[in-house]
């Protein structure tokens, strides 16, 4: 029972952490997806088809502060975007290394789930790589046995250590998951950004 109790007590610690560094996107009207703070002074990840439809993005801190952000980089392929806003001293999640996970590596979704704001799912790492039946998508994903919803995309996937290892974005089907591994979202800010935008 105790080592229950502790192994509770240190996923509540790394979640309530972790809830600070996500925000939701949206449009002001209906629906949002979520975000995941790269940068302490406004630099935003989410997910291409969280932005996209979206004329004027507001960005929600979890303190519940509203910002108008400006959309800085998009690649549709990769399912990427890029968001900015005038605030500094953000909280961040300290980036790991995707291409260190492992089959089995326990890891946490954080996102807002059918509107549920910072609502955090945890599972296992199915396998790293490029799915055999994901249509639409031909990168390499974090393959998780985890319940995504829509209102996830965007937010962080994290591992046990606390550490960001991915960005969620899809459902692949009834409890399994797909994240955007981090160090493809490392490439996709150097490429678009430059080589200080890749590092938080």
């Amino acid at each position: 029972m105790n080592l229950l109790n502790n192994i509770n007590q240190t996923m509540n610690a790394l979640i309530q952490t972790v809830q600070q560094s996500v925000v939701r996107v949206g449009n002001g009207r209906s629906g949002f997806g979520a975000g995941t703070i790269w940068h302490s002074d406004g630099l935003i990840l989410t997910n291409a088809h969280v932005v996209q439809r979206r004329r004027d993005p507001e960005v929600t801190l979890a303190d519940g502060r509203t910002f108008p952000a400006q959309l800085l980089a998009t690649d549709e392929t990769l399912d990427l975007a890029a968001l900015y806003i005038a605030a500094n001293n953000l909280p961040t999640i300290e980036l790991g290394h995707s291409s260190q996970l492992k089959t089995g590596d326990w890891v946490v979704a954080v996102g807002h789930p059918w509107g549920v704001i910072n609502a955090a799912n945890w599972g296992t790492v199915i396998a790293v790589g490029q799915p055999l039946e994901q249509n639409g998508y031909h990168g390499e994903l974090v393959q998780l046995g985890i319940q995504l919803r829509p209102g996830h995309s965007g937010g962080p996937l994290v591992a046990g250590d606390g550490r960001l290892v991915g960005i969620n974005t899809m459902i692949a089907g009834p409890k399994v998951g797909l994240a955007i591994p981090v160090d493809i979202a490392k490439k996709f800010l150097q490429e678009k950004m430059g080589s200080a935008a890749s590092a938080a």
